[in-house]
């Protein structure tokens, strides 16, 4: 792997426009009906073939650490990741190139954003992997993750590094004190090697605990992935998590389809300029209606925000993902779109940008724009649906509010998500919470839309 790349964020654009050159434009009908687009003649021979399993990345902040640049990566195992602060750039080799190819795709589609650098993507020279790289991988299921076992349970960070750091650079550490373990990820599957053949040798300290290999943390599946791989797949709501269980490659190739049908979809109708938006355009609304009106017909993905403007008749749906976006727009476009028996505009919004990176954190850790109230004492005048709205719309206006009297709960919806996560923060300390269960409840606007819901 050397400092060659090819910068294909124009390429890709290209591909994507459906101009008339490469043959007329998208036919995005047939790809919400099928999630794919087989056949394309503005696509390259292949979509799933990369040139190598190496992705260049450039305009990355200098001083930017191995963690918070993999933070960003949920697409296959890695083998290696270099970084350049001097020529801010930084290549990330996969095990193979499906996994940099839906990396690569990815992170164009959501325009990579860290500290609001906007990264270059490209492609890093292409090299086989080392035989004694291979051969580990073969043998032992090899992975730049070490696991440590018998540790004592006061074990510090501190040593840890201090033992492990001769033998590459680390990405990150994590101690379980309580079971004694610790998994330590390297920068390279060659650094865990080293580690797994030579430190018990090395060091007596470790000579009487387990190292081996744990799973790399770049090739764990989002909520997010499993969402749209289970869109794709037709799988019911609430089965997403079988997607946990099927081959990885399988869900790369399933994910590289969408990500590339929604780049087709973005663009076609919104031009190469609009790759990426989050936010979908509503039009002629009828006069009276209600934001929870709004919100039951959109399906498909978790939603940032619902702006509805009343005296215009028009809304603005943001999503968090833009594949959602993209497969919500066609899918309304194909099928029509229908409220108090009146036929909706659709369209594209101003273009939302790239989910900030917080809000990606938080929504990998199960935020949403619904929050869940359990334990509620229905009797209680301070928990009824008037006083319960009075409260929280103090953080932001309110989608709706639905009581499950039966069950002693409520879910509140918010329009805006960031709004529910500051509520949820100031509730989880107010008095009259304290004794409630509070958590994220799920977005149904996320629900997979009944035309994708395999029936067979």
């Amino acid at each position: 792997m050397d400092g060659h790349f090819n910068n294909s964020n124009g390429n890709l654009n290209s591909q994507f426009s459906g101009d008339s050159q490469n043959g007329g434009p998208i036919d995005y009908h047939s790809v919400a009906a099928t999630g794919q687009l087989a056949g394309h003649p503005g696509l390259p021979s292949g979509v799933d073939v990369a040139p190598s399993r190496t992705v260049y990345l450039g305009n990355v902040p200098a001083d930017i650490t191995p963690k918070e640049l993999l933070d960003h990566v949920r697409s296959g195992i890695i083998e290696n990741v270099r970084l350049l602060s001097d020529k801010m750039c930084a290549f990330i080799s996969f095990l193979d190139k499906s996994s940099a190819l839906l990396f690569h795709s990815d992170a164009i589609l959501k325009r990579l954003t860290i500290r609001d650098n906007d990264i270059k993507i490209g492609w890093g020279r292409n090299a086989p992997l080392s035989s004694v790289v291979l051969n580990a991988i073969q043998r032992d299921g090899a992975t730049r993750n070490v696991y440590i076992g018998n540790l004592p349970k006061d074990i510090s960070q501190d040593q840890l590094i201090q033992d492990l750091e001769e033998y590459g650079t680390i990405d990150t550490i994590k101690i379980l004190n309580d079971k004694g373990v610790a998994f330590i990820h390297f920068c390279s599957i060659l650094s865990a090697i080293k580690v797994v053949t030579n430190l018990a040798l090395k060091n007596e300290f470790y000579a009487d605990k387990k190292i081996f290999y744990g799973k790399d943390r770049c090739a764990f599946i989002t909520k997010t992935q499993q969402h749209n791989a289970a869109q794709y797949l037709g799988l019911a709501p609430g089965m997403e998590h079988l997607v946990t269980n099927a081959d990885r490659e399988f869900i790369s190739s399933t994910l590289l389809q969408q990500s590339a049908a929604a780049a087709a979809i973005a663009t076609t109708a919104g031009g190469a300029n609009n790759l990426g938006n989050r936010t979908v355009y509503l039009g002629n609304l009828p006069k009276d209606i209600k934001v929870e009106e709004i919100c039951n017909v959109v399906r498909g993905g978790l939603l940032q925000n619902v702006k509805y403007l009343h005296d215009r008749h028009v809304c603005f749906i943001t999503f968090i993902d833009p594949i959602a976006a993209a497969q919500f727009f066609a899918m309304s476009q194909l099928h029509g779109l229908t409220i108090h028996n009146k036929r909706i505009k659709i369209g594209w919004g101003k273009h939302s940008g790239p989910l900030s990176n917080a809000l990606t954190l938080a929504v990998s850790s199960g935020a949403s724009r619904n929050i869940y109230i359990g334990n509620i004492d229905v009797e209680n005048p301070k928990f009824s649906k008037e006083e319960l709205r009075e409260k929280f719309q103090e953080f932001g206006e309110i989608e709706q509010i639905n009581y499950l009297l039966e069950k002693n709960c409520v879910f509140i919806n918010f329009t805006n998500i960031s709004n529910a996560i500051l509520a949820i923060d100031k509730i989880k300390i107010d008095p009259d919470f304290k004794d409630l269960k509070i958590n994220f409840g799920k977005d149904r606007c996320g629900n997979i839309p009944r035309q994708f819901v395999n029936t067979k």
